[in-house]
């Protein structure tokens, strides 16, 4: 069986005030476009599918685009929630979407059973366990409670309380954090209260392959079948240097897995720069590479602040996210100067929450076309 593994799309998610809404979609028709050329069986998506619990209209609707392509392929679709999803609303109509291929894992009550796909080789079996924390496992297992103090503890119950046929190959999709990753400043840090959200991967050996998600960054864990395959773009600076990608991997007779990686250009990507004003805002510093649109994040080296930089480096970098300072000064003391930047929003977003205020309704799709029209237009001309 040879399935794409995606995780951690966190749909509707904001950077530095900024709109990932535009990116997103971009990222996920370049998906598409991969899953044409691959032609896989499968698609895995491993939790954090929203950014927020409660996502926001736009945000439901492009997940909604996407899903629909992907039932369109006549592929297999599994998905389960991750820490940023509510499990309730993820799951909402997943028994109406199974006719179409959507497999949602519904909100986790002990009772997991697989889903089982056909191939050349025989089955193969497919577990969906959505982000758990102790209290959940406690719940659903009350004999047990003794047994659950830890994440570690909560989910080797799970499986422990799961129906898997060694015979067969079998497939965990998970999101959480399994000791011994590297993590990214734009994951949620709050569970983690001295390692105790740590998972060993040694409760994992009855799977073939485990497709992961929580951790931004894609790597293996221990081993090639256990496998964070990372977010689709970048969500913070200290992913600049991340090359993102999508995981394809392919099972075939019990025992072979082999797993490889189809990197994913964004639209815009996540720089980092370092230099004295006046040379990164040279016209031959930046003619010639893609720093007017990504997303920047500028160090000025000179040793006077300069007078309104924000606005300034605006209008040489107009999607500029964070300015600091490093020089003589801050490197005497140890601390990185940093410019405050005020919460970007963009005119669009700022017209639609005022409308949405003011109406009790958001803006219809006609209505936001309209206005992004003349919004591109004003600042064109502007240009």
């Amino acid at each position: 069986m040879k399935f794409i593994h995606l995780s951690d799309l966190h749909i509707g998610k904001r950077v530095n005030g900024f709109s990932m809404m535009e990116d997103q979609e971009y990222i996920l028709n370049e998906i598409i476009n991969i899953i044409d050329n691959e032609e896989p069986q499968a698609v895995i998506l491993a939790g954090d599918i929203y950014d927020k619990a409660i996502p926001q209209a736009d945000a439901v609707e492009l997940l909604d685009d996407f899903l629909v392509k992907l039932s369109e392929r006549r592929l297999q679709v599994f998905v389960i929630s991750g820490n940023h999803d509510s499990p309730e609303r993820l799951a909402f109509g997943r028994r109406l979407m199974e006719d179409s291929g959507i497999y949602v894992a519904p909100v986790y009550d002990g009772n997991v059973k697989p889903f089982t796909v056909k191939d050349d080789y025989g089955e193969v079996n497919i577990f969906l366990l959505p982000f758990i924390k102790p209290v959940h496992v406690r719940k659903a297992f009350p004999q047990q409670v003794h047994e659950i103090e830890s994440y570690n503890d909560a989910v080797r119950v799970a499986i422990e309380n799961m129906d898997i046929d060694s015979s067969v190959r079998s497939v965990l999709v998970i999101h959480q954090f399994v000791t011994g990753a590297v993590r990214s400043e734009s994951e949620d840090m709050t569970l983690s209260a001295g390692g105790s959200d740590n998972i060993d991967c040694g409760i994992f050996k009855k799977f073939d392959y485990v497709a992961l998600g929580h951790i931004h960054k894609p790597q293996n864990i221990g081993s090639p079948n256990i496998r964070y395959c990372g977010t689709p773009l970048k969500y913070s600076f200290s992913e600049s240097l991340h090359e993102k990608s999508v995981t394809v991997a392919e099972l075939e007779e019990k025992g072979s897995l082999s797993v490889r990686t189809v990197p994913l250009k964004p639209m815009r990507d996540m720089v980092e720069i370092r230099g004295e004003y006046d040379r990164v805002t040279a016209k031959s510093f930046y003619e010639g590479t893609t720093y007017r649109s990504d997303y920047m994040h500028i160090t000025l080296t000179d040793e006077e602040e300069i007078p309104e930089v924000i606005g300034r480096l605006r209008s040489v970098y107009p999607n500029l996210m964070k300015v600091d300072y490093h020089n003589t000064r801050t490197q005497s003391t140890g601390i990185v100067d940093v410019v405050k930047m005020p919460e970007v929003h963009m005119p669009l977003n700022i017209f639609e929450e005022f409308y949405e205020k003011q109406n009790n309704a958001p803006l219809s799709q006609e209505q936001s076309g309209l206005l992004r029209k003349l919004i591109e237009e004003v600042w064109e001309e502007e240009k």
